[in-house]
């Protein structure tokens, strides 16, 4: 059995939209439209450049506006040769689409030099939210059409409710980079739209906004397609949502029998808000962390 030394990194090479990753771990978007936006973007980009991992963009919605803050997420120099993709709602790829505007999207990514384009698929924080867009087509529609059009490698992401086994077995079957769960158990961005609504709202729709599956689940249903015998063109899964620490992370990555890689968010936020050194210290070890599971743990 290897027995990993503790300060020295093991991982192993591996590939995302033909980019370079060492360990199968993705920092998830965060950090759309706040004042740290350019801090935190950085931090964690200079991270991921350090140590070969991948990274999505908070919401770049506001980009496709204006370039005011288009230097809150340019990030490429400090990740230049690892997997790095922007990030739109489902209801902004759609109205692009009906306004047969598309080239917006191709013109960001060679803004943000991104590898490809993250869609977080969010009708219930759209319907909870008070100025939320109205999502006017089935969303697997919109991702078809998008898919049908452009040639960049796209992610499928959903906001903090997950996806059920009918909704992965649809998007399983297109040619997707990769199906990012962000599975219930997470950052919860419905619940957190309906906190800022009225009183009212709030009692009518409270147990609607805890609807969701959990990681584990995702994985078994992932699984159980495979089984199946569906045709899955998706390339792989992000197991994301509840993710709090390597062991998580690692117990999801070998339970799935599709390609994955794990994500997390609070964690890396946490300790980009705090300091850079804070934040190397906390992603050297969730990676030591790793390769201890790796050498020490198996998942029967």
């Amino acid at each position: 059995m290897l027995s990993p030394l503790p300060g020295k990194l093991l991982g192993s090479e591996r590939t995302f939209a033909g980019k370079k990753m060492k360990y199968p771990i993705w920092v998830s978007s965060m950090t759309g439209g706040t004042e740290l936006a350019n801090k935190i973007n950085k931090s964690l980009a200079r991270i991921c450049g350090k140590y070969d991992l991948g990274m999505g963009l908070g919401s770049c919605r506001q980009l496709l506006h204006s370039d005011e803050y288009l230097g809150d997420f340019q990030v490429r120099d400090l990740m230049p040769e690892q997997p790095l993709f922007a990030n739109l709602g489902i209801a902004q790829v759609e109205n692009l689409i009906r306004q047969d505007n598309l080239q917006k999207v191709k013109a960001l990514l060679d803004k943000l030099s991104a590898d490809g384009l993250i869609i977080h698929v969010n009708p219930l924080q759209e319907w909870l939210q008070p100025e939320g867009d109205a999502i006017m087509s089935a969303p697997i529609d919109t991702i078809k059409k998008i898919l049908d059009t452009v040639d960049y490698p796209i992610i499928v992401k959903e906001v903090g409710q997950g996806f059920g086994k009918a909704s992965l077995k649809a998007l399983f079957s297109l040619p997707l980079e990769a199906v990012d769960f962000a599975a219930n158990g997470g950052t919860n961005f419905s619940k957190i739209e309906l906190f800022r609504s009225n009183v009212i709202k709030q009692e009518v729709y409270e147990k609607v906004s805890n609807l969701g599956h959990d990681a584990n689940t995702m994985v078994n249903w992932s699984n159980e397609l495979l089984e199946e015998g569906l045709n899955i063109k998706t390339k792989q899964i992000i197991v994301s949502g509840g993710v709090k620490n390597f062991l998580d992370g690692y117990y999801h990555v070998k339970s799935s029998k599709l390609t994955a890689t794990y994500g997390m968010a609070s964690g890396f936020l946490k300790y980009a808000l705090q300091s850079d050194d804070e934040l190397d210290q906390f992603t050297k070890l969730q990676l030591e962390g790793y390769d201890m599971a790796q050498a020490m743990l198996r998942i029967n």
